[in-house]
């Protein structure tokens, strides 16, 4: 265990609580997965907490707080029982002094293995068993606990790709059952979901689940078997067919829209590393299986970038040419830009006077 979690806990133990690291960081340190993000559930109310930790904290509404140590983000949170929700959201919780009892609120059991400042494993809820026979298993009631939050809908297919894990058949039918209430999540949740299975190189397991789910027919999204994985997030939604409305931002929905014309294109030249740059190029490059390290090499020798490359200006062409600000000037420069980008004529401007005079 680093030196860094081992103190975090121990500056709780030592003040007479107990303290246990939970969760992700757990159930990854048993698959031999490195992780950054530590969960800490302990029996110190949050005033005691305050004063182990009396500078660098950040609280949140439920009396926990954050603490940024290094290259850890260490949450810290009471024992507590959720008694009722409200939109996905606990509203009304007590302080418990029950490690069994905090362990039921959570999701799954592989996420509810506790480890000691020792690295003493403590399994109340058989999840070492589950993670041994890579079985994703809800806690508690399932209907109780997808209704209290249909977030868990999309975790639990979530795990099921990144570990490569099958869900568990009484899970299974509670998901085939309740799949709808995914519709009742923000679209940034879902996106936040989506985005993390499809960052994965598993990612079609991900797709074939939610698509087994009916999922994808609820968020209309659509996809090809063929999906080529890239390691841009960007890439990876210019391959899906889905409505504009989730939470992307403008320059998300540029890259992504500028991704899928270059690969419908199917080739990237002078021309598509003009109009849209280099990043959407390689990214394009990758679905389409071409050598990145020669599309490099191409914007590096591209002889013009943008508009004002173009070594003539508007007044020049307009005094040869004998013609006024309008339509016809666009095409004559769009078609200078053309020639040049086709490396038909050089980027020069008494070669480029010469053309336009001869034309």
């Amino acid at each position: 265990m680093d030196k860094i979690i081992k103190n975090t806990l121990e500056k709780i133990t030592n003040e007479g609580f107990n303290a246990y690291l939970v969760g992700g960081f757990v159930r990854d340190y048993l698959l031999g997965i490195k992780s950054l993000d530590i969960d800490i559930c302990t029996n110190a109310l949050p005033k005691d907490l305050h004063k182990i930790f009396p500078v660098n904290n950040n609280s949140n509404e439920y009396g926990g707080f954050n603490l940024q140590i290094k290259k850890y983000n260490i949450d810290i949170t009471t024992f507590r029982k959720e008694l009722k929700y409200e939109g996905r959201k606990p509203t009304e919780i007590v302080y418990i002094n029950s490690l069994e009892e905090d362990i039921k609120r959570r999701d799954f059991t592989i996420n509810a293995i506790c480890m000691d400042k020792n690295e003493k494993i403590i399994d109340l809820v058989d999840g070492v068993n589950d993670l041994n026979n890579h079985q994703i298993k809800m806690l508690g009631d399932i209907s109780e606990k997808l209704q209290e939050d249909p977030l868990r809908i999309l975790r639990a297919i979530r795990f099921a790709t990144v570990l490569n894990f099958e869900i568990d058949s009484d899970l299974d039918k509670k998901i085939q059952e309740y799949y709808q209430l995914v519709g009742t999540l923000s679209k940034s949740r879902i996106k936040g979901e989506l985005n993390k299975i499809l960052l994965h190189k598993n990612f079609l397991k991900g797709l074939e689940l939610l698509k087994k789910y009916q999922i994808l027919d609820l968020l209309k999204i659509s996809y090809d078997n063929d999906m080529t994985y890239v390691s841009d997030l960007s890439g990876m939604w210019a391959q899906l067919e889905f409505s504009t409305d989730f939470a992307f931002t403008k320059q998300e929905i540029r890259n992504i829209i500028n991704i899928r014309r270059i690969v419908r294109i199917g080739h990237i030249d002078n021309h598509s590393l003009f109009n849209y740059g280099l990043y959407t190029n390689l990214v394009a490059a990758d679905i389409l299986n071409f050598d990145k390290k020669v599309v490099n090499k191409l914007a590096k020798n591209i002889p013009i970038r943008k508009n004002s490359d173009l070594d003539i200006t508007s007044e020049e062409i307009m005094t040869i040419l004998n013609i006024e600000p309008s339509k016809k000037l666009r095409m004559v420069t769009e078609e200078l830009i053309d020639l040049v980008l086709d490396n038909k004529l050089k980027n020069k401007n008494s070669e480029i006077k010469k053309y336009l005079k001869e034309r």
